[in-house]
């Protein structure tokens, strides 16, 4: 495998990444907290991590890709301050918290879907681990981690030497910060919720001391009081149950550096005594308003669907222009720069559109260029800049095609799905894509009908390497007319 050099924010350098298991990844991403639409700002971290875990599968590596939904427990205030955010939106919707979180969830996995963003290998609801947290709380309280005030139950952080070492930032400053939001309770202002109380003191409601409207709708019993865990704990155990020891890699926004992640630190190193993962990487900001981050606090978001599908723009379009940027830098959003990427992004299709419709053969010699850029931090800049070198230069339109195709396994631009459309073929055994060319959009209904039966049974054999069966069913397609060609998305149809 070619070396690959990922900047560790933990080290705050450029480091090259050795897993804990030969051939395989632990990766980890913060996920988004479901009270609301994900806005394009979010949306540019997770497209940063899809293109990770793409540059880690082109290397040869086998990643297994665990992403959290966070369905309570995060407050208004990071510092554990203010109100629970799916209480809240429960509240400005008419909703229960519950329908809130499926509804943000659903719109959250259509996004990514329209973005080209590979879904995770697990998904993990913060809801569905409640167990494991009440678990970890309790091996920090067997070793004189926690103590309990009126609110809740709460980590401290004075016992951990080294707490701002993903911060990088001295002690009091992070306590300064931790003073905006301020509890009087707590002994240290760095100090964070484990378990927050629904009520003073752990009781359950009381409707001679407490307003109807304050009561919880997510609450759990524990051996300390009625509650609901904290915002940090829920990747800490999940990360725990779902990777066991295969911590190699966590990713999120860089707003997570200073309390979130380092908060996660603190207590999954306290509780098992080992590390917590080896590498941390942060994606930076989307800017908004002369240099503004994009934030739902400031209520100066965008959506995928306002900023692009509204206006009749291909969300594509976004994901190619967070490629322009490196993922550590921050990235300037406008209506005219969108339509710049836009433009650029046609003209792109166009060069690929020009090339034909047979494959040739990669070249390796560009394919070992675009390896050196992707491998090097994810530098899609450059690795964009080598497209270019191909789609310029002398080879063969057919091989110019396979070099464009094998890269855009990397980048994720649906190069490969110019010409045709995307039917979804649902099965029990696996959802398979099949792209299908224009002059297919008058099928024969009963064509259609067989295809979408016999499409993933021979998916199925590809995958379980049964190449006689895969075979067999080739031939079928064959004497009914069309022609199979197998490329990295899926089975690419056409009349014969």
């Amino acid at each position: 495998m070619k070396k690959i050099e990922l900047y560790n924010t933990l080290e705050r350098k450029k480091q090259e990444f050795k897993p804990i298991i030969s051939g395989e990844v632990g990766l980890y991403t913060c996920g988004p907290t479901v009270y609301n639409f994900a806005h394009i700002g979010n949306l540019r971290a997770y497209i940063f991590e899809d293109i990770l875990k793409r540059v880690l599968r082109y290397n040869g590596y086998k990643v297994k890709h665990v992403m959290n939904i966070t369905d309570v427990g995060h407050l208004t205030g990071d510092m554990d301050m203010g109100e629970d955010k799916m209480e809240k939106g429960s509240k400005r919707e008419g909703k229960t918290a519950w329908e809130v979180a499926e509804f943000y969830t659903e719109a959250f996995m259509k996004d990514i879907k329209a973005l080209n963003i590979e879904e995770p290998n697990i998904w993990c609801k913060a809801t569905d681990y409640i167990k494991e947290q009440v678990i970890m709380i309790s091996m920090l309280e067997e070793k004189g981690y926690t103590y309990v005030i009126s609110d809740g139950v709460y980590f401290d952080t004075s016992k951990v030497k080294e707490y701002n070492k993903l911060s990088h930032l001295k002690l009091e400053d992070l306590q300064e910060g931790a003073r905006v939001e301020k509890n009087d309770e707590k002994k240290n202002p760095t100090d964070f919720a484990l378990w927050k109380f629904s009520y003073p003191g752990g009781r359950a409601f009381d409707p001679s001391k407490d307003k109807e409207e304050e009561k919880r709708q997510m609450e759990w019993e524990t051996p300390w009081g009625l509650g609901f865990p904290g915002w940090h704990l829920e990747c800490s155990a999940m990360s725990a149950k779902e990777l066991g020891k295969q911590l190699d890699i966590h990713c999120g926004g860089i707003d997570h550096i200073n309390v979130h992640h380092t908060n996660e630190i603190a207590q999954s190193e306290a509780a098992s005594g080992e590390k917590f993962f080896n590498y941390w990487m942060h994606g930076a900001f989307l800017n908004i308003e002369g240099g503004k981050k994009m934030a739902k606090s400031d209520d100066n978001f965008l959506t995928l669907e306002n900023a692009f599908l509204k206006k009749g723009m291909d969300p594509l379009v976004y994901r190619f222009a967070t490629l322009q940027t490196h993922y550590r830098k921050p990235m300037e959003y406008s209506e005219e720069g969108m339509k710049n990427a836009s433009k650029g992004f046609e003209h792109l299709r166009n060069q690929v559109r020009a090339l034909g419709e047979e494959a040739g053969n990669v070249n390796e010699d560009f394919k070992s260029k675009f390896t050196d850029a992707i491998n090097d931090d994810l530098n899609t800049p450059q690795a964009l800049a080598v497209v270019q070198e191909v789609l310029k230069s002398d080879m063969s339109s057919n091989d110019k095609l396979a070099t464009v195709f094998d890269f855009d396994i990397v980048l994720g631009l649906g190069l490969g799905e110019l010409d045709g459309e995307n039917i979804n073929i649902e099965s029990d055994e696996m959802n398979t894509e099949l792209y299908i060319e224009e002059g297919l959009k008058s099928i024969p209904e009963d064509d259609l009908k067989w295809i979408r039966e016999k499409a993933p049974i021979r998916n199925l054999a590809r995958k379980n390497k049964d190449w006689a069966e895969s075979d067999r069913l080739r031939d079928q397609f064959e004497s009914r007319g069309y022609i199979i060609k197998d490329t990295n998305k899926g089975m690419e149809i056409k009349k014969k």
